[in-house]
């Protein structure tokens, strides 16, 4: 023991680094509200038609179930493990270190996601204004976005909250001043009636149409977690995750509401079936023909959104791997933290070469959309399992560990709907045809569960041996370390000594 005064929690991520917007805005962007607005929520007018507002609000009541159960175990378990801990306290050690595994790799690969997105988008917009611009020269934005991301996680948790807030700011104002503008040119044409289901697509009609239309629009609020990572960095975290993770799914989902009504309204709800992520039927095209340079601000918003998720995402995987690194089920090297920022360095430049990695690797083997559209696959199912277990994990961490705090609606019958509402989500992405919208996926994109099936099996394996040759490591994805860190009260009742 040496005799050398030092600040409460150096040896671990930055205490009380952040507050409640920091945290927020982690959720808000890591839901990537521009994109989601511009390329994911259209996916479901091709059922819903007009009636996809219709659709996103049965969306919205679906994640909050799942919201709750996650704000509700974030505010009794405050850990950078996150979904990992729940699920092992929730449930058994084992299947919060498999949780973990899956959520490090998924969240590791949305930077990436995220980076293919930002380089086809910026090169076919440049090549659309200035034809002599290559539309295949998508890789330079790309890298540039991961060199962004990397320096902003390197300078630490304040650098990359407070960098996402700005962008997560600056795209929500762009696209909620334009839905409001689109509302107020619709004029006469507003109606309540998109609340309905008489404007669903052709071949699916009535309720039918807009189930499926939410279906594809649940996707869009993946992400409303992201907070609870930052629970060991972040001031007052019980009372700040819980506020900060149904706050995120709630404000957002409210926004997605309201510009999916404004676009429904102003294009015309009995043709919005033919609305899309791309082309005049747009949001961007709309921009194009009818609101002048506004566009530039909308291309920007999604642009934005792209960096945003990705710097948020990025934030959860080094965080996710370093609670699992600290407890050696991950390499101990994933858990190496700079001495000044008290960033995780080494799961940082791990992360990166993996975004850039995936990014150069896939995109050239097949091509930037076909990447983008493999790694969201892979993503989509393992996050909705990780949800759906989430579920249960709350269910189970009231009945086993706090019966004395057990709401049976909070806790036993919301999780329940959230895992009923998630499960159609879960095999639409996987592509099983279970319900007459669900289509086959067709190679490369079918090759996702196997990739998915390959990585949790690699997890079974490693669980195995770690039980038999270390089994207490897995008892510590359980162990909340928050609940460890002495107070500044018995540091200095000790002498404030630091081992």
């Amino acid at each position: 023991m040496s005799g050398e005064k030092t600040e409460v929690g150096t040896t671990g991520l930055r205490r009380d680094a952040i507050g409640l917007r920091e945290v927020l805005f982690q959720s808000i962007t890591a839901m990537a509200p521009a994109a989601a607005v511009a390329a994911s929520i259209p996916s479901g007018a091709a059922f819903a038609g007009g009636s996809l507002p219709l659709s996103v609000l049965i969306a919205l009541v679906a994640c909050l179930f799942t919201a709750s159960c996650v704000a509700e175990l974030a505010r009794e378990l405050p850990a950078a493990g996150s979904v990992s801990t729940y699920v092992a306290q929730g449930l058994h050690p084992a299947i919060g270190f498999l949780v973990g595994w899956g959520y490090v790799f998924v969240e590791a690969l949305i930077p990436p996601l995220l980076l293919l997105q930002l380089g086809f988008t910026t090169a076919g917009t440049l090549h659309q204004e200035w034809s002599s611009y290559p539309a295949d020269l998508w890789w330079p934005w790309a890298l540039a976005g991961a060199a962004i991301i990397g320096v902003s996680g390197y300078l630490g948790v304040r650098a990359s909250a407070r960098f996402g807030t700005v962008l997560g700011v600056f795209e929500v104002l762009v696209l909620l001043v334009f839905a409001i503008w689109l509302i107020g040119k619709a004029g006469g044409d507003n109606t309540l009636s998109v609340f309905a289901t008489s404007h669903t697509a052709e071949g699916y009609a009535g309720v039918s149409g807009v189930f499926a239309g939410s279906v594809y629009t649940v996707l869009a609020f993946a992400g409303f977690e992201a907070a609870a990572p930052l629970a060991e960095e972040t001031r007052d975290p019980r009372r700040t995750m819980h506020r900060a993770v149904l706050g995120s799914a709630l404000a957002i989902g409210l926004f997605y509401v309201l510009t999916t009504y404004a676009m429904s309204v102003y294009y015309g709800p009995d043709r919005f079936q033919e609305f899309g992520a791309s082309g005049a039927a747009s949001w961007e095209g709309v921009a194009r023909a009818s609101f002048g340079l506004f566009w530039v601000l909308v291309f920007l918003a999604v642009v934005n959104s792209a960096i945003a998720n990705a710097n948020a995402c990025a934030t959860v995987s080094t965080r996710t791997a370093f609670a699992l690194a600290r407890i050696r089920v991950l390499p101990r090297f994933l858990a190496i933290l700079h001495p000044k920022y008290r960033s995780p360095v080494a799961g940082i430049a791990v992360q990166t070469a993996v975004a850039v990695g995936a990014v150069l690797g896939l995109g050239f083997a097949y091509d930037p959309v076909t990447a983008f559209l493999l790694l969201a696959t892979v993503i989509v199912t393992v996050v909705i399992g990780v949800y759906t277990v989430v579920n249960l994990a709350c269910a189970g961490y009231f009945l086993r560990r706090r019966r004395d705090a057990l709401k049976p609606v909070r806790h036993l019958v919301l999780p329940l709907l959230g895992i009923v509402a998630f499960v159609p989500a879960l095999l639409t992405a996987a592509g099983l045809p279970v319900f007459d919208f669900v289509s086959e996926l067709s190679a490369p994109v079918s090759y996702a569960g196997s990739v998915v099936g390959v990585w949790m099996a690699i997890g079974v394996v490693v669980l195995l041996v770690l039980m038999r040759r270390h089994p207490g490591r897995i008892a510590e994805t359980a162990r909340v370390h928050l609940d460890d860190d002495p107070t500044p009260t018995d540091l200095a009742q000790n002498g404030a000594v630091h081992r």
